[in-house]
This record gives structure tokens, C-alpha cells and sequence, in this order.
């Protein structure tokens, strides 16, 4: 290839990720800023000296800092029980631990009313008196809404630890104690930051659990749902929004300014794991006590599904399916996969086509369209939703199922395209210059060797896409009316009419239907796709 050819190629490649780069800002940025024109200083004042928004801000910080520390300390003694110990059956913990991130985040406010709430299985049967309304209600529910994500972050972290330095510490004659504290905390200490970062966000942005629980006790996104929905008041939504977005975009910059810059291609030996029976006993029981819990709040839904009236008539009988479907549940489910597929796809074709042009073509754009790709990070879902309300209402996809699925392709496209974006950086970076070498092209390398490789990346891109169209409730919320509601959103309709056994059988249908997924993901790694990583010559 000439120069001139080239440069020429070079040119085209810079423009399509400019291309790129100007649909994330359109999508992303362009709504962003449309809410923050929205507001007004009369309406900003309003909002902001009203007793009811201090209050809110107030709850909403305290729940996030007590439920965060519980969640990432919960989630760090879980991840040293199943990587620094013998425990058997770590796969089959590691799967029960996530269960509540396959629901939706009000179903999991829902179960604690179902097991503990006045008339709950538990408080029956144990004769309980404490009300789980308030702040230790929210508290709770967000524990077990959130810890789930800083489980998976700090186990990966642990299972990927080199034991070489713990080793070499050993025989130096280094006590637990100092190999703990030289070692293991200033490994841990990166990845532990932004798994209180990321579990916070996601704690002080969720209306799920708060709406169900809160009572009185009011949290900011409650609000803004309150005075979006309730009121249609979309100028102090704004306010409120961009309050919502400190913690979001704080978390963004440090997460993105704080990646370890460490060569991490090399494959690091098993950390060693002495025998301790004491040590094995207590995470045999902390894993056992935590995937039992886990195990009674999905089986609640399942209770309570197939109960005639709770808890007037514990008689089994399948009436509560017909009738959930009869009252628009079909429909709606139908609805849900529709967008969770065709988000699934879009995202997935998206996510592929620009990590390959941010991680295989490098020029002074790439890193530019990098942190386009991630900036959907730092924007909650409910915020997302009122930006695109705001800035799509007299469009013709206002009102439709194209605006939804636009909406949570955007909401949800930065972790799919990071695992697209990583799985290709580790790819052998002269690929396309040994083509160009031998007279390959380069659409020959992507088609016959980046993209089998990225098989299994991909799909598991796929599935994450899915489950989280079928949970969510936070930026579709706001977009949705009659005709193109997901069956997410019935949860809340369901407990406006007290039709709790209702809302039960949605929350076990999006349960099932993300097990099946998942099932089928992990089924096809295994059956299909090599599960090593990939090291192409």
C-alpha cells in the first residue's frame, strides 16, 4: 500500500470515529444539556430551599454511606471466603450471591415487605414487632440490591492475584499480619475505592427500593419520581437530577483517572491456600447464611404467586398467572423482550464496531471516542430518562418502543463495550499490519480472526444487555405510556391496586426469564466457545 493509500485510509478511519464520537454526544451529552437549559433560578431556588429537598438530600446520604459500607464489606469477607479459603462449591456460591441482580431493584423493596413486612412470611412466623418502613428498611434492600456488583468486582480482583509475592513473603518469614498489610491493602486498595464509588452510585440513584420501603422517609430520586411522574413538574425533576449526577460523575472521573496502568497480560500463579479449619468453618458459614437468605427472598415470589389471597388464603392455586396476564401482563411481557432483544442486538453490533475502532485503530481520536463510549457511566438511568423526555417529546419516537430501546442501549452500552474493548486491546496488536503485510485486508482480519475470538465476549456483551432491559425500571419509567410499558414497570402498578401476589408473579417471570438467559450464556461458553484467554500470535 502506497502512502497516499495510506493516509487516505487513515483520513476514512478518523472520520468514522468522529461519526461515532458525534452519535454518543447526540445521545448522551445533547440531552444532558437540554435538562440543564430546563431550569430556572426561580425553580432552582424553589427547589433547593424547600424543607422537603434538604431532608432528601440528608436521607439519601446517610442511607448511601451506612448501606455502601455494608454492602462492600459484606461483598469483601464473601470474595476472601471463596478465594482464600477451601470452601467447596464456589461456582454455585458465586451464582446465589447474584440472584437479587436479576431483578428489579422495587421487587427486591417488595420481597422485604413479603418476608418482613406487617402481615410478612417471617414476621408471622418468628412473631416479629420491628417495622421494615424507614431507614433501616431502604438500608437493608439496598445491602441486598447492591452488594451483589461490589462482590463481583473485589472477587475477580482476589481470584486474579498473583501468589508469587505471598510466597516470596513466606519465606522471608513475613507474619499474616505484615503480608496482609504490604501486600494484599495495596492491592486491594484501587479496585476497593471504586467498588465503594460504584456501589454508592448505585444506592443514591435507585428509586426501587426506597419507594417501597421509604414511607415517610423520603430519598432524593423518590423525589424526583414523585415530582416527574406525579406532579409532571419537569423543571424541578431538573434540579433534582442534577443533584443526582454529582455522585455519578464523581465516581466517573475517579474510576477513569485511577485505572491501574500495570501490565497485567502475564498469567499469575494460584495463590496459596493453607489448611484451616476454623478459618474454612466461619466461610462455610457466612457463605452458607448469605446464599440461604438470598435462596428464601427469590422462593418469597414464588410463595406468593401461587397463594389465593396473602395472607387471608394460603391455598395454592395458579389464578394469580391468569390474572396477571388477563390485566395487560402478555402484552407487556412481550414488550420487554421485544426491547430487550433489539437492545441487545443494537448494543452489541455498537459496542463491537467502536472497541475495535478505540482499541485497534490508534490515532489522536481513538482516545477521544473512548470517553464518549464510557461517559453513559457517569449519568443515572432516571436522570438519562428526563434528559430524553425532555429533549424527544415532539419527535416522532417520543411515545414509542424505538425511544426506549434507544434509551437503554445508552444507558447500558458502557460496561458491554468496555468488555469488547478489553477483550480486543489483549488481542496481538500487529494483526492488521501482518495483513497489510501479505496482502489481507483489513475487514479479512475482523471477520476470520478478531471476531471468533470475541465470540465469547460477546455474548456474554449480549446477555448483560438483555437482563438489564428486563429489570430495569430507572430511564424507562419516565418514556413509557400505555401501549409500550415493560412488564418491569406492572411491579409498581401492581402495588398502587394492592395486587401484591401480581406483582409477585412479574417479578418471578423477570427472574426465570434472566436465569434462562444466563443458563443459555453459560451453556454455550461452555459448549461452543474456548473459555481461555484469548492469545492470538
Amino acid at each position: 500500500m502506497t502512502a497516499l493509500a495510506k493516509k487516505r485510509s487513515s483520513v476514512r478511519l478518523d472520520l468514522v470515529k468522529l461519526l461515532l464520537a458525534i452519535i454518543f454526544i447526540l445521545l448522551c451529552l445533547l440531552p444532558l444539556a437540554r435538562m440543564l437549559f430546563f431550569i430556572d433560578k426561580e425553580t432552582l431556588t424553589k427547589v433547593v430551599s424547600s424543607e422537603s429537598f434538604g431532608k432528601s438530600v440528608l436521607n439519601t446520604l446517610l442511607v448511601g454511606v451506612t448501606a455502601t459500607a455494608i454492602s462492600v464489606t459484606l461483598a469483601l469477607l464473601l470474595s476472601f471466603s471463596l478465594q482464600r479459603t477451601k470452601v467447596r462449591g464456589k461456582s454455585a456460591f458465586s451464582m446465589i450471591f447474584c440472584l437479587p441482580m436479576l431483578i428489579p431493584s422495587i421487587s427486591i423493596g417488595w420481597g422485604m415487605v413479603i418476608l418482613f413486612g406487617t402481615n410478612g412470611v417471617l414476621t408471622r412466623l418468628f412473631s416479629l414487632e420491628n417495622s421494615i418502613y424507614g431507614f433501616w428498611g431502604i438500608v437493608i434492600g439496598s445491602v441486598i440490591y447492591a452488594f451483589p456488583v461490589a462482590f463481583l468486582m473485589l472477587n475477580d480482583v482476589l481470584k486474579y492475584e498473583d501468589g508469587l509475592p505471598y510466597e516470596a513473603a513466606e519465606v522471608l518469614g513475613f507474619s499474616k499480619w505484615r503480608r496482609t498489610c504490604a501486600i494484599t491493602i495495596p492491592y486491594l486498595k484501587r479496585p476497593l475505592i471504586s467498588a465503594i464509588f460504584a456501589t454508592f452510585t448505585m444506592i443514591v440513584t435507585d428509586y426501587g427500593v426506597p419507594l417501597v420501603l421509604g414511607g415517610k422517609f423520603k430519598t432524593m430520586p423518590v423525589l424526583l419520581y414523585e415530582n416527574v411522574t406525579g406532579s409532571l413538574d419537569f423543571a424541578a425533576g431538573s434540579v433534582i437530577g442534577v443533584f443526582l449526577l454529582v455522585p455519578a460523575v464523581v465516581a466517573f472521573l475517579f474510576d477513569l483517572f485511577s485505572k491501574s496502568k500495570g501490565n497485567t497480560s502475564f498469567v499469575p500463579k494460584p495463590m496459596p491456600i493453607n489448611k484451616d479449619k476454623i478459618r474454612d468453618a466461619a466461610a462455610y458459614l457466612l457463605c452458607g447464611a448469605v446464599a440461604l437468605a438470598s435462596l428464601i427472598f427469590a422462593a418469597s415470589f414464588l410463595f406468593l404467586a401461587i397463594v389465593k389471597k396473602y395472607p387471608r388464603d394460603l391455598s395454592v392455586t395458579f389464578d394469580n398467572f391468569v390474572r396477571t396476564f388477563e390485566l395487560g401482563g402478555s402484552e407487556y411481557l412481550v414488550n420487554s423482550l421485544i426491547i430487550a432483544l433489539c437492545t441487545s442486538v443494537l448494543g452489541v453490533v455498537v459496542a463491537f464496531i467502536t472497541a475495535y475502532f478505540t482499541a485497534r485503530v490508534s490515532s489522536k481520536t481513538s482516545r477521544f471516542l473512548h470517553l464518549m463510549s464510557i461517559t453513559s457511566l457517569a449519568i443515572p438511568g432516571m436522570v438519562l430518562g428526563l434528559s430524553y423526555s425532555l429533549t424527544f417529546n415532539k419527535t416522532p419516537i417520543y411515545g414509542t418502543i424505538a425511544i426506549l430501546i434507544l434509551v437503554n442501549t445508552m444507558h447500558f452500552f458502557a460496561s458491554p463495550y468496555l468488555m469488547a474493548y478489553n477483550s480486543m486491546s489483549k488481542m496481538n496488536e500487529n494483526l492488521e499490519n501482518v495483513g497489510e503485510t501479505i496482502g489481507v485486508s483489513r475487514w479479512r482480519i475482523i471477520k476470520d480472526v478478531i471476531l471468533p475470538q470475541s465470540r465469547s465476549t460477546l455474548i456474554e456483551a449480549f446477555a448483560y444487555f438483555f437482563v438489564n432491559c428486563m429489570m430495569t425500571i430507572s430511564a424507562v419509567s419516565i418514556l413509557t405510556n400505555t401501549s409500550t410499558k415493560p412488564i418491569s414497570l406492572m411491579i409498581n402498578q401492581f402495588e398502587a391496586h394492592m395486587a401484591i401476589e401480581c406483582a409477585a408473579v412479574v417479578s418471578l417471570l423477570i427472574l426465570v426469564i434472566n436465569l434462562l438467559m444466563k443458563g443459555t450464556v453459560l451453556f454455550c461458553q461452555k459448549r461452543f466457545f474456548d473459555r481461555k484467554p484469548n492469545n492470538t500470535p
